[in-house]
């Protein structure tokens, strides 16, 4: 999923940022499995999901958001593109999300643990909204016009009974998960790498929205309810900073000096060569130091001696 040149967004630290394993397997595999029996238990409400989907329509109209038969008279063009767009929608949600999150968690062990956090949080908003505001696609709505894609055209994740359909939620449009997960691993890819080319990630989302709308198990309103969510989730969980690496200093000795430095003649980065200080000892205080205490300086006599000679 990453471009060769790509580089990290900082210095990570080792493998001590990176969870256990087994740990995160079983948190995302159980954060699935209620994210599977949220939806179910949102199931059920058909009247209330095609009341709501006729008020979605109309408030689309009424603010002048683009006609979603729009995008799905393109895919018409060609019967080809639109199994395509169908294959798109079945099988990319899920995968890609999933590479997203190993990739990270092997390479970027911090950002991880941050696209986690901002995954679950998305997802468990928008199961509230499912439980809340139950919605029909527009696929299933007879005053779109649209038609069911996946159904004429396949491949379809759905059954042909919505109402009865014990795979999937059908009434479950508000607030689109793809479209919000895929923003996610286009926003956590271009954190977390330096690559000049990672703004292409924002292909995923772009191509997710087209087919999300175009094959009508969408609407617009859908993808800019969740964007919102997204944004509330980023704002409130921030990327937590990387500990910064300490360079290794010397512990100093009795004396002030480090202790590699009391080495006789040792020298090296940050340790100057030469002699060590003379204690203040050794200097005759008898008058042949200057005013000022320093060696080699005229004293009182106006006369100057040299430390460490004779008179």
């Amino acid at each position: 999923m990453m471009y060769a040149g790509s580089e990290p967004a900082d210095r990570e630290p080792d493998s001590s940022a990176r969870p256990p394993l087994i740990r995160e397997l079983l948190l995302v595999v159980g954060l699935f499995v209620v994210y599977k029996l949220g939806r179910q238990a949102a199931n059920g409400h058909v009247d209330e999901a095609y009341a709501n989907a006729g008020h979605v329509w109309d408030l689309e109209r009424s603010v002048h958001l683009p006609a979603e038969g729009a995008v799905q008279d393109l895919l018409l063009r060609d019967e080809s593109l639109v199994h395509l767009a169908n294959t798109y929608y079945a099988t990319v949600h899920f995968p890609a999300t999933a590479l997203f999150l190993v990739w990270l968690y092997w390479r970027r062990p911090r950002h991880y643990v941050w696209s986690r956090r901002v995954l679950a949080a998305l997802t468990g908003a928008a199961l509230v909204l499912h439980l809340l505001f139950p919605l029909a696609p527009p696929r299933l709505l007879a005053a779109t016009g649209l038609v069911d894609t996946g159904q004429v055209y396949g491949p379809t994740v759905y059954g042909a009974t919505p109402s009865t359909d014990s795979m999937a939620n059908q009434f479950a449009a508000m607030p689109s998960l793809h479209f919000g997960w895929a923003l996610m691993v286009a926003v956590g890819l271009i954190v977390a790498t330096r690559s000049r080319w990672r703004w292409l990630w924002l292909l995923h989302p772009a191509v997710t929205l087209l087919v999300i709308v175009g094959t009508a198990n969408h609407y617009w309103l859908d993808s800019i309810v969740v964007s919102a969510l997204l944004a509330v989730a980023l704002a409130a969980l921030r990327l937590p900073r990387a500990e910064p690496v300490r360079a290794h200093r010397p512990w100093p000795s009795a004396t002030g000096v480090p202790v590699a430095a009391a080495v006789s003649g040792a020298t090296g980065p940050g340790l100057l060569p030469g002699p060590r200080p003379r204690p203040a000892s050794s200097y005759d205080l008898s008058g042949t130091t200057g005013t000022a205490g320093m060696p080699g300086t005229a004293g009182a006599s106006g006369t100057s001696t040299a430390p460490g000679t004779r008179r």
